[in-house]
């Protein structure tokens, strides 16, 4: 089960369906180990700023203690209950022996000092921590009615040691000697009733020391700068249910695996809520050092597709911005202000076009929602969901992809309102070209539209607005046309054109028009907005 407080008031100016407020949260997850193969008990504690892992520990909280992690104890059998516990695990598997169980009031309760996860050290003074399942079974079972252990707290026992597998296995049988390393062993642990004499409880004494099993803090990872991945390293295996959270410092928390799909979806979107307002706050401390003309609109994390096909990774995390009048690709975030001059790639706004790629299923709203959740498996064309492009000039284009499909609503809505923002503070661009020889000059003007002129003499050849462009073609290399309406004679004239990068024009008429439109109809933004339509019907 988890807790989670009370959300604030949603950021005013922001889309609540597409961002969720910061929170904090408590749950009880496992912490896989890919290597191993093996999840082990966590508990995870968020705040606004930092998640923290915790792991269970065995303290010491009054009494003389023994030194070191091991406790000795000594258990009195009882007639009926036997040492009052269960065991799991064994040498044969690779695991220590491991008290997976602990019955109310019996033998093993009443000393206080033992734990379920408490690996067994020794029996009687014999050596256990290298025996086999049934050795130890063997050793509890004929130690007499009064038995010492030596155990220690293991942090790290996996999961299914501790946990019951949903079968009562061969440990049912109570007149079978046999027993399973994977099942608990404890209703062979009685011994031999008619030999058992009444005995008086394990209790222990004032002089005893006394041990509590607590969450003790293990890992602490900040949240400001930090992504989150849920796909394996290095492969396109996506994890369900699970996902890494790895801090700028390089701090990782490990993969964290949840119980169910819907847990894992409702702390997937928490902590990235959580790493989305400390962006946020971020982007105002930087704005602050910034011109108006120069702010920052938009950052984060996101996967970029590697180009070719001879690099077993696919996707490689960058940090994009969208800051002033550009935007920039970084492989870690800027901290600083110098940090903005050693992007890896920098694009001006007007000259990029931004699409998102098609990833929701038909007109089938539930598939759509358990698409938008993570709770379904689904084939896709470009291996991940949630991608999108970004095309440049002289044919340059980059595929990213994000974790969630209210992040892609907000990087689609961002680039739009960063680019139309660029436009019209830059109000124009103009460009060299040339027909037939002649040397010209071509100027997208957000009020005027289009003017083509000589550049020597400035002389105005043509100019038409934006309402008259009705259609357009191009050889995909060099060279454009152009088809205005003649606004007197309604007549198609056609402009031929030849610019050295044709995409990078392209674009900027398509941003330029797509600005004059928003200018006019406020309501065209969300028209054009394909994520946040279907992210918000989902």
């Amino acid at each position: 089960m988890s807790t989670e407080g009370p959300p604030p008031p949603a950021a005013r100016g922001r889309p609540g369906c597409l961002l969720v407020p910061a929170r904090t949260k408590t749950a009880v997850a496992l912490l896989y180990d890919e290597e191993s193969e093996n999840a082990y008990d966590v508990r995870l504690k968020l705040t606004k700023e930092v998640l923290t892992i915790q792991k269970q520990d065995v303290i010491c909280v009054g009494g003389s203690h023994q030194g070191r992690n091991h406790r000795t104890v000594t258990l009195r059998r009882q007639a009926v209950g036997g040492l009052g516990l269960s065991i799991k695990g064994g040498s044969e598997h690779n695991v220590p022996v491991v008290i997976s169980k602990i019955f109310k009031d019996q033998a093993a309760d009443q000393t206080g000092m033992l734990f379920v996860g408490d690996a067994v050290l020794q029996v009687n003074g014999i050596n256990v921590e290298n025996a086999t399942h049934e050795e130890v079974v063997h050793l509890l079972r004929n130690a007499g009615n009064e038995v010492t252990i030596t155990v220690e707290y293991l942090r790290e026992a996996p999961a299914f040691l501790k946990l019951p597998l949903g079968s009562p296995g061969p440990s049912s049988d109570h007149s079978s000697g046999a027993s399973s390393p994977l099942f608990d062993s404890g209703l062979h642990l009685n011994g031999n009733s008619s030999n058992t004499a009444p005995s008086s409880p394990s209790s222990p004494i004032a002089k005893d020391p006394r041990y509590e099993k607590r969450w003790l803090d293990t890992l602490s990872v900040p949240l400001s700068m930090a992504r989150i991945s849920r796909y394996k390293a290095g492969a396109e295996k996506l994890r369900w249910n699970a996902f890494e959270v790895l801090a700028l410092d390089g701090v990782s928390s490990g993969i964290l695996r949840f119980y169910t799909a819907q847990d894992g979806a409702d702390w997937l979107r928490a902590v990235s809520a959580n790493i989305r307002e400390l962006t946020l706050q971020n982007m105002k401390m930087a704005n602050k050092c910034c011109s108006p003309s120069d702010q920052v609109v938009h950052m984060g994390w996101v996967n970029e597709k590697l180009q070719g096909a001879d690099s077993s990774q696919t996707f490689r995390p960058k940090f994009l911005a969208l800051k002033g009048p550009s935007f920039y690709v970084f492989s870690t975030p800027p901290v600083s202000t110098f940090d903005w001059v050693r992007a890896e790639r920098t694009y001006h706004l007007c000259e990029v076009l931004f699409k998102v790629h098609k990833f929701w299923l038909a007109e089938d709203c539930w598939l759509q929602a358990n698409l938008y959740l993570g709770l379904q498996d689904f084939d896709f064309e470009d291996q991940r969901p949630y991608c999108f492009s970004v095309m440049a000039g002289h044919g340059k284009s980059h595929v990213f992809n994000v974790e969630l499909g209210s992040e892609l609503a907000v990087w689609e809505k961002s680039f739009q309102r960063a680019t139309f923002m660029e436009v019209q503070r830059s109000g124009s661009r103009t460009y060299m070209c040339s027909w037939q020889g002649e040397m010209l000059c071509f100027t997208v003007d957000f009020a005027m539209g289009f003017t083509c002129f000589e550049s020597k003499t400035k002389n105005v050849l043509w100019r038409f607005k934006f309402s008259q462009l009705k259609g357009s073609s191009d050889d995909g290399k060099t060279r454009v046309k152009l088809l205005f309406q003649n606004l007197d004679t309604k007549q198609i004239e056609t402009k031929e054109l030849e610019f050295q990068d044709l995409t990078a024009v392209l674009h900027c008429v398509h941003s330029f028009m797509a600005a004059k439109v928003a200018s006019v109809d406020p309501g065209f933004m969300d028209s054009q907005s394909l994520a946040t339509k279907y992210m918000c019907s989902s």
